[in-house]
């Protein structure tokens, strides 16, 4: 698709005036892990902890997505790439609004997550690793997916038959197999804080 002739836009309302409305800056905190891991349960406690906080938030569930503007797309190499491209294109448009996006996707490939990450500034991304062993998710399967993915019924499924390659050096680890959703939602609280990335009150 050629965009040789799409210019940018400026808007008169400009992200800091934005930010300054929403009383905090935007940012993306992209959370990974495999099928299972919790990512939807940590995306969805983080953002309400934040709302209650007065920080406007949004959830980017890569299941939710794939209902609607990635719909198109299957789970190829290909896709997959494509899909993880969508999310961070989105994410950025609300992180140019002011918002703290919260993306709950897969996005198992490490060329994937640094593709995501090259499309904000400093301090703007933070990588969150999920993290829960694959016997312990199989175990919860809470969609039945793992079953039909060792049934054979499908086909290139993270973790099964497809890789998943952990981050090497993630902003915040969360192992919801020995923490509490709590816990790793606390966890991510503090990283935020004491990296300035927002300020949030003491009451963490």
């Amino acid at each position: 698709m050629q965009t040789n002739n799409v210019t940018w836009h400026q808007t008169s309302v400009s992200r800091n005036s934005r930010q300054q409305r929403n009383g905090h800056r935007g940012c993306v905190i992209w959370l990974t892990g495999l099928s299972g891991s919790g990512k939807s349960t940590v995306a969805n406690q983080l953002s309400l902890a934040l709302f209650q906080r007065g920080v406007q938030t949004y959830v980017l569930d890569g299941d939710n997505l794939r209902c609607g503007i990635n719909s198109n797309l299957g789970f190829s190499d290909e896709d997959r790439d494509e899909n993880v491209r969508r999310v961070a294109e989105v994410a950025k448009l609300f992180v140019d609004a002011g918002m703290v996006v919260i993306a709950a996707v897969i996005s198992p490939m490490k060329h994937q997550r640094d593709m995501a990450r090259k499309k904000f500034g400093a301090n703007e991304f933070v990588e969150v690793f999920v993290d829960c062993p694959l016997d312990v998710c199989q175990t919860r399967d809470p969609k039945g997916l793992y079953k039909k993915a060792r049934q054979g019924k499908i086909v290139g499924f993270t973790g099964i038959d497809a890789p998943y390659q952990p981050p090497a050096h993630p902003q915040v680890t969360v192992q919801t197999h020995v923490q509490s959703i709590e816990q790793g939602v606390d966890r991510i609280l503090h990283y935020l804080n004491a990296h300035r990335t927002l300020r949030l009150s003491d009451g963490l």
